[in-house]
């Protein structure tokens, strides 16, 4: 399963906020990189260096490869609607964005390792595939043999999910995609509209 696993504080201070969870060396240097990077001037930017960046920073952010991230734009422009608005909803119901969004992992990265190790339940069903798209209903769940864990021994803490979009139970430690969510509740600072707008050229 492919994944980026390159460097990631560099990434982070290229956009100025931290894209794969708290970073202490982020927060150290949030400037952008480079000999000069805390003094140097920067140039202004072309439209087409904008909505690159964004795409990047989109595809960092969910921990995407180009191809994916082009086969979900595909499927977001295929469906009604605004399809900038559905490509963020498809990539917000990934299982691995799920199992973070619940609170089960600190970052993307670790709830995609939990998913390819075998550590979790989709329907009851044991599952790797992180990329796997949810349905409103579907129940996530921790591998009966995983709960045991040290990885998971800060799971029963949890009492409710703060995102609107997926339910927490703790008495029997699932979570449950409710819906889709509307743009203006999910937090990630990106601007579709540029992507749409790269991709349409």
């Amino acid at each position: 399963m492919a994944r980026y696993t390159g460097p990631t504080t560099k990434i982070s201070r290229r956009f100025g906020e931290s894209l794969f969870g708290y970073d202490k060396s982020f927060e150290k240097r949030n400037y952008p990189p480079g000999q000069h990077g805390n003094g140097r001037r920067r140039k202004v930017k072309s439209e087409y260096s904008l909505q690159l960046a964004e795409k990047q920073k989109a595809k960092y952010s969910y921990g995407v490869l180009e191809k994916q991230f082009r086969n979900l734009y595909a499927e977001a422009s295929r469906r009604k609607g605004i399809t900038g608005e559905i490509l963020l909803q498809l990539l917000e119901a990934r299982l691995d964005n799920t199992v973070f969004r619940l609170g089960l992992a600190p970052t993307r990265r670790a709830a995609r390792q939990m998913v390819t190790h075998g550590h979790i339940t989709l329907n009851g069903v044991l599952t790797n595939v992180p990329s796997a798209q949810l349905k409103a209903g579907d129940v996530i769940g921790i591998k009966e043999a995983s709960k045991s864990k040290p990885l998971f021994e800060g799971v029963s803490s949890i009492t409710a999910s703060q995102f609107e979009w997926v339910e927490w139970d703790a008495a029997s430690l699932t979570g449950k995609f409710l819906n889709y969510p509307e743009r203006e509740i999910i937090p990630e600072k990106i601007k579709e509209q540029l992507i749409v707008e790269l991709y349409s050229k």
